[in-house]
């Protein structure tokens, strides 16, 4: 990949954020009315009629990532779950009054307290004991909040965690240029909190990761591609812990040239080790064959 390329998102990214603060609408406070998921039409998924079968007894919440909405971010993998026998949920979170479609700009403890609230939702409909949570980007590291801090750890099985930001980003070293420019992480505090929250060596993320990345009765699967420029370097996205496993999509298949967006939203190579990571006991060898599944 051209290095220009490499940080065309990153910058992508920042240039949204500049839109977001200076919009006359917005503020810093997460909205208190927003859509619910299941009232959009259309989205093919969030059937909470849907009772888990025998072979797949826990329902899956994706969790989206920076900028995404329960839609979007799963146009790609929701239907795949779906196709294969599983009860799928979606919610939005980190909404920011004034910011439509774009999500996950609030508070990542906010953030977490939504997805609390939305899988105690899924569980009351389902009947089902526990969840299983698949994440992208930022919706694979802040549901690890709910898991230490909201008493998650007894309501979920397993954390899938696709180009997760669990140890922070320096957005291919674009976050190091911020204390060059006074006042623009201020910005970023004030205007999108989520962004701060993601910088390697925020307060969250220290909190978040002191004392270990885990927390017993969780089992993580981190999903990485080294051609990530987003969440950088790839391999901050590892955990470190019991029941953790950490895949690299090139080592499955080298000629997968996914990047941070790729992954998440159609990458079937990464799609098929989702469907491992949920149901380990029938996990089936993940080559780049995979993306005919």
């Amino acid at each position: 990949m051209l290095p220009w390329s490499r940080v065309l998102r990153p910058l992508t990214a920042l240039l949204l954020t500049a839109a977001v603060a200076l919009f006359p609408a917005v503020t810093a406070t997460t909205a208190t009315a927003a859509p619910a998921a299941d009232a959009r039409p259309g989205s093919g998924w969030n059937d909470y009629t849907c009772k888990p079968s025998a072979a797949h007894p826990r329902p899956v919440v994706l969790v989206h990532g920076t900028f995404g909405n329960s839609v979007d971010n799963w146009l790609g993998l929701a239907p795949y779950l779906e196709d294969r026998g599983y009860c799928v949920f979606s919610l939005d979170y980190g909404q920011l009054s004034g910011v439509p479609l774009f999500h996950g700009l609030g508070p990542v403890e906010e953030s977490a307290a939504q997805l609390a609230a939305h899988v105690d939702k899924v569980l009351a409909a389902t009947g089902a004991a526990e969840t299983d949570l698949v994440g992208h980007s930022q919706g694979g590291m802040m549901p690890r909040y709910y898991l230490r801090f909201l008493g998650g750890a007894a309501k979920v099985n397993a954390l899938v965690g696709i180009a997760p930001s669990n140890h922070g980003t320096t957005l291919s070293g674009l976050t190091h240029l911020l204390p060059y420019f006074p006042g623009v992480g201020d910005l970023l505090n004030e205007h999108t909190p989520a962004l701060a929250d993601q910088v390697v060596g925020s307060d969250v993320l220290t909190r978040l990761n002191a004392g270990g990345d885990t927390v017993p009765g969780v089992r993580y699967t981190v999903l990485a591609t080294k051609h990530d420029e987003v969440v950088t370097p790839y391999r901050s996205q590892f955990l470190d812990g019991p029941g953790v496993r950490n895949v690299l999509l090139q080592d499955l298949c080298p000629l997968d040239l996914s990047e941070h967006l790729a992954i998440g939203l159609f990458d079937r190579i990464a799609f098929h080790e989702v469907t491992n990571a949920l149901d380990p006991a029938h996990a089936t060898p993940t080559t780049c064959a995979s993306v005919f599944g």
